[in-house]
């Protein structure tokens, strides 16, 4: 059986911080995934926006993620080169019920640090975005966005100048606990077995699968999988903005709203539906609704200008209707394995906390799974 110290299952944005972060610390570090490279499935299907921290629950680790990966991520893109746009956001409010909301928001940001948010007038608003209509905003000054491949390409790069490896087409099937280490079966053209004194499960929609693999994963410690599915329509034709633009949050979300890649596209969603199995089809009758919510805020918004974009499915651990989730680093202090650190729950904003993410498992890896 081969023998290594350090294996990190998923190469999506977070496993390549987690890997680049490991081996910085010196590990020896393999990364298996069963896709064909890095980045192939959520990480890939994801807005690509740098998140402030507004509107997640205070102290939650979400939130604090989110905060402090987001200047690291800044500081990351900078020294590496890669693009990205410091291009900011505006919450508006379309009516004076959701006007009185934006000092609510304000107060919950604040609370999670982000203290750089300015209301703004209507006047003030739509000088900056005069295609825009609302009766009042929020300027939220740190978000952006950035090219997510070339974020993803620079972990990668920053893993193997340090040693780490990397294995494609390499399901991880399942595995066992033991007194040397956790023993994993890796499938694929050429299967074999590993044994490892650490495994980081940052296996996305698959982590909670992949746990439940484990013989000697406590149950009770796997949280059931759930998918929420957002569709994105994207815009034909000129682009109207140069921020991204969000609605006050409705419900259950955040509202229609308005995104920008970094070729000046312009996407609009998402259109949340839970669904059983992944399917990233985008049913194209679902663009039907946007443009009600759309010229909510963009009344000049033309007949026959959006087509189906792309979708992307968030891992939930929670069920519709439940409280918000906030993301999980399980290590040994939960489920008492040693060298066995599961990531669960890991949606937006995974990106923007990635770097903070990794932190995160460094910190929740125990003394006899450091131990060379």
């Amino acid at each position: 059986m081969e023998e290594m110290d350090a294996v990190v299952v998923g190469a999506g944005v977070v496993g390549l911080a987690v890997a680049r972060a490991l081996a910085l610390a010196g590990r020896e570090v393999l990364v298996l995934d069963a896709a064909e490279g890095i980045g192939t499935e959520t990480s890939s299907r994801n807005s690509e926006v740098i998140h402030a921290g507004i509107y997640y629950p205070a102290g939650s680790l979400m939130a604090r993620c989110c905060v402090e990966g987001k200047k690291r991520l800044y500081a990351f893109c900078r020294e590496h080169g890669v693009p990205f746009n410091n291009c900011g956001k505006l919450i508006v409010a379309t009516n004076e019920e959701e006007a009185g909301r934006l000092d609510s928001i304000r107060q919950r940001a604040a609370a999670n640090g982000v203290d750089d948010l300015r209301p703004l007038t209507a006047a003030e608003a739509q000088a900056m975005e005069p295609e825009l209509r609302c009766t009042a905003a929020l300027l939220s000054p740190s978000t952006g966005i950035i090219d997510s491949h070339a974020y993803m390409l620079a972990l990668q790069g920053e893993a193997e100048a340090h040693g780490a490896m990397f294995v494609f087409h390499a399901p991880v099937e399942g595995g066992r606990v033991t007194e040397g280490g956790i023993e994993i079966r890796v499938g694929g053209a050429e299967p074999m077995e590993l044994r490892c004194r650490l495994l980081v499960n940052s296996a996305g929609l698959h982590a909670p699968k992949l746990a439940r693999s484990l013989v000697g994963m406590p149950e009770a410690h796997v949280p059931t999988a759930y998918y929420a599915k957002g569709n994105y329509f994207t815009l034909t034709g000129r682009t109207p903005f140069s921020r991204l633009i969000y609605p006050v949050p409705v419900p259950g979300g955040l509202g229609t709203h308005v995104t920008i890649d970094m070729q000046g596209r312009v996407r609009f969603g998402p259109d949340v539906e839970w669904v059983e199995r992944l399917d990233y089809a985008v049913d194209p009758r679902r663009g039907d609704s946007f443009y009600a919510a759309i010229r909510r805020y963009w009344p000049g918004l033309p007949d026959g200008a959006l087509a189906p974009g792309y979708s992307g499915i968030r891992p939930k651990i929670v069920p519709p209707g439940a409280p918000a989730q906030d993301f999980v680093v399980q290590g040994e202090a939960v489920h008492g394995i040693p060298g066995l650190v599961n990531l669960f729950g890991i949606e937006s904003p995974g990106l923007t906390a990635s770097l903070a993410l990794a932190d995160q498992v460094l910190k929740a890896v125990t003394p006899r799974a450091l131990a060379a």
